[in-house]
């Protein structure tokens, strides 16, 4: 294939004016190019198939927008590969139900690139420092760049009909992780709507702080957790999460507020954490990560409508309250799960070593009518042929 980096502006600004919708020919011929290094300058690229090589940047002040049904692939072979936005820069991805933007690996290898990463400068409460909450940290992505800020209603871009597969890239340094889609300190601002993360070797979403929400989000096969936060994250309009766990799979929902004592948590609604049987975790069975949903450092959150299913390995539960810490978050009020359906033979709730849980009063509620996350089927959530709303 030749390499169209120098012509990449060239395509974009003469297909400016070529966004497909679903009321538009869909019979286009699709531009074929290569992503790499910063970009600078505003761009839109054409509807097409994209080589994602490197570590491709979009640099504070830049808007790039991609057109529906454009596939964006990166190799495995050429080393560490993503697609970053940094603090400042924006990302538009609209993609359609019929016509979804991919980004995908052809190896089909789970942990093969490092999906998306968005910075922001959005609020965050680190882990303490001599008593007080970190308001600013590095990222744990490889690229070591700063998070953090004040801008609440910082606006990173919008992701709608995106699907991420095959990410979760493990860095050599072994420490270092990136996962299907990670926002640091995002803001409200930031629109993130019906997406998929697919079959990654790390989680499916990680929130590092920040402000933002996501509505219509779909965790399908990721190794570690298929929703993860820290670093004190407290969006409050997500609705409609669906988790599917398949091979291999730690927690649905792992929740964390790196032992701070927040007053603020996030609030999810419709939420579906399910798992298929013979699933067992990164580690083995035995590594005790099999929990629907884990609180540990301060966790906290109100939850509603919620559905669990498969969760069934000796020693899981659908919520583990995991130290003293994230038990005082229930006894302030601040962990508050109901209208919860739990399936199969998962038990409600459980701890580690001698803590004792008493929810007050209406904060944990069970429901034989829940209905968990409502989806709709499409090109956006189909792979290979399979629908991943099962």
């Amino acid at each position: 294939m030749k390499k169209l980096i120098l012509s990449l502006s060239i395509l974009a600004l003469t297909f400016t004016g070529c966004s497909t919708t679903d009321d538009e020919d869909t019979t286009q011929t699709p531009v074929v190019g290569e992503l790499t290094g910063s970009i600078t300058s505003n761009r839109t690229i054409a509807f097409g198939n994209y080589t994602l090589k490197g570590i491709v940047t979009i640099e504070s002040g830049v808007t790039v927008t991609f057109d529906a049904g454009s596939t964006i692939t990166a190799n495995a072979a050429d080393g560490v590969d993503a697609l970053v936005v940094k603090n400042g820069g924006k990302l538009i991805m609209n993609g359609t139900a019929a016509q979804p933007i991919i980004m995908t690996e052809p190896s089909a290898t789970p942990g093969a690139w490092g999906g998306i990463i968005m910075y922001g400068d959005a609020p965050i409460t680190g882990a303490p420092v001599n008593g007080v909450a970190v308001a600013s940290k590095n990222s744990e992505d490889g690229l070591n760049l700063s998070y953090g800020g004040t801008n609440a209603a910082h606006n990173g871009g919008t992701l709608r009909y995106v699907r991420v597969e095959y990410a979760g890239k493990k860095i050599t340094d072994g420490t270092s992780e990136m996962n299907g889609f990670s926002f640091y300190s995002v803001g409200s601002g930031t629109v993130l709507e019906n997406l998929v993360s697919y079959k990654g070797a790390d989680d499916g979403f990680e929130w590092y702080g920040g402000t933002v929400s996501g509505k219509n989000l779909i965790s399908y096969g990721n190794f570690d957790d298929s929703f993860d936060w820290q670093d004190g994250w407290r969006g409050e309009n997500n609705t409609n999460w669906y988790a599917y766990q398949v091979t291999t799979g730690n927690f649905g929902m792992e929740i964390e507020s790196s032992n701070n004592n927040n007053a603020f948590y996030p609030l999810v609604s419709n939420i579906t954490l399910k798992r298929a049987a013979g699933t067992v975790t990164e580690g083995g069975s035995s590594a005790a990560e099999y929990d629907a949903i884990q609180f540990k450092k301060h966790g906290n959150g109100h939850f509603s409508n919620i559905v669990i299913s498969g969760y069934t390995t000796t020693g899981a539960t659908a919520v583990r309250i995991q130290d003293a810490n994230s038990n005082t978050q229930v006894n302030e009020g601040k962990i508050k799960l109901t209208s919860v359906k739990i399936n199969d033979n998962t038990t409600q709730f459980a701890t580690v070593g001698t803590i004792t849980v008493n929810f007050p009063t209406a904060n944990y509620t069970l429901s034989s009518s829940a209905t968990g996350a409502s989806l709709t089927a499409g090109a956006w959530a189909t792979v290979n042929g399979v629908n991943l709303i099962q």
